[in-house]
């Protein structure tokens, strides 16, 4: 079980249900869901998560790529990204951003959740060397 807050961005709804329940079940709180690169910004101003769950391809003009750059260096929010677009100039791309991980679709549950937890101790584990 966890505290730490975490923000799905997922335009697509079936995927993000799934991704909620599934980390609801593993005892992770939930700042919401945005299915485009504007409204993950503005939960993620708001709410301040401790990680994303970024998809790359989003309703609207901008990207994953774009928001979760955006969220990482004004925000210092990191990322990992789960997508079925990781080409290598996506993933060129996304480094700035210093992703956790990153998730090809379609991905398990179980990888999920082992993505997430190695990610959280990661963020936890740097905060504490800071």
């Amino acid at each position: 079980m966890s505290n730490e807050t975490i923000l799905i961005v997922e335009d697509d709804f079936f995927i993000a249900m799934d991704v909620e329940a599934t980390l609801i079940a593993a005892g992770y709180s939930l700042a919401g869901i945005a299915a485009s690169a504007e409204e993950a910004i503005h939960l993620a101003v708001s709410s301040r998560p401790a990680l994303v769950i970024m998809d790359i391809r989003l309703a609207g003009k901008r990207d994953g790529v774009d928001a979760a750059l955006e969220l990482f260096r004004d925000h210092g929010i990191r990322c990992i990204f789960a997508t079925a677009h990781a080409d290598h100039e996506i993933i060129q791309r996304a480094d700035p951003a210093c992703p956790l991980a990153w998730l090809q679709k379609p991905y398990s549950m179980t990888s999920l959740v082992g993505a997430v937890q190695k990610a959280l101790i990661e963020i936890s584990s740097k905060s504490v060397d800071e």
